[in-house]
């Protein structure tokens, strides 16, 4: 099944349901960072949550960013979005290689950490970015995503994320994002906790090849759920260029520069969400360092 996100409604429209395959878009990302198992599996699941929000997000020119910064070997995770969504992430050690949990799973909460904060930024156009930030309460990121919604955007939530990976990589991803709406019912939401409690893991169910349109009737135990948008591929791609990065370089101030050219003559950076290398001449130096 294709990369997708698809937005329903439950429950005559009284519950919102967001439901994401993101194996194509984590497997790149994977591959472009080298991760190990453990460290796939955490980043995949903010690289899906994050691809989720950005959904939710209207203007074109909209940006999303998520740092989850946890205590755990894996360092800090960063993954930024716009609203198509463009996907794109780093992380600090993408080869953190644990032991396996009590239960033989990839253990995604230790690697994180359950100290430190979950820190999100959304760029809408106001004068000020938004900025949520609120504490990581096990590191395993579904739960501490439900936390972040409660208590940044005072938004009760549900959220699941899942990366199944095999000895070729990335076997399945994906997640799902149910909030209820105003106008939803004590009843409407007991209904969504029990079904979500019996349609069991996310994994499981991609694994099992559902479609997503199966996934969000399961979770929802609604059989009449209303598709709202289904149109939305989330992709991996990097939007840097040797432009950015020249300005990039212009920021460190000009001694370093002059001390670049005196030194070694050439620069070469390398875009930490790509991997993609940047080399710059003693003359393209000279130049950057003659702007005003």
């Amino acid at each position: 099944m294709k990369d997708r996100i698809i937005k329903f409604l439950a429950y005559n429209g009284r519950i919102s349901i967001i439901c994401a395959e993101t194996t194509e878009l984590v497997e790149k990302a994977r591959k472009i960072h080298e991760c190990s198992p453990t460290a796939i599996a955490a980043f995949g699941r903010v690289l899906t949550m994050t691809a989720i929000m950005g959904t939710e997000m209207k203007g074109s020119k909209d940006k999303l960013t998520v740092q989850i910064r946890g205590n755990g070997e894996i360092g800090t995770i960063i993954v930024t979005t716009n609203n198509f969504p463009k996907v794109k992430g780093c992380v600090s050690n993408p080869i953190v290689d644990i032991p396996l949990n009590e239960d033989g799973k990839l253990d995604v909460g230790k690697a994180v950490g359950n100290e430190g904060f979950i820190n999100v930024v959304k760029d809408i156009g106001l004068k000020e970015p938004y900025i949520g930030i609120c504490p990581l309460v096990s590191g395993e990121i579904a739960e501490d995503f439900a936390n972040y919604f409660v208590t940044s955007e005072q938004r009760q939530s549900a959220v699941a994320l899942g990366v199944l990976v095999n000895k070729d990589g990335v076997r399945k991803s994906g997640g799902y994002l149910i909030n209820p709406l105003p106008d939803a019912t004590e009843e409407d939401i007991s209904k969504v906790e029990q079904s979500i409690f019996k349609a069991g893991a996310i994994s499981k169910m991609l694994n099992k090849n559902l479609s997503l349109m199966e996934i969000a009737k399961l979770v929802t135990g609604d059989e009449n759920v209303q598709v709202i948008w289904e149109n939305i591929t989330p992709i991996y791609e990097c939007d840097c260029s040797k432009q950015t990065m020249a300005e990039g370089l212009a920021t460190i101030g000009k001694e370093e520069i002059k001390d670049i050219i005196e030194k070694d003559g050439k620069a070469e950076l390398i875009c930490h969400f790509c991997n993609k290398k940047y080399e710059f001449s003693k003359s393209e130096l000279e130049e950057i360092l003659n702007q005003e």
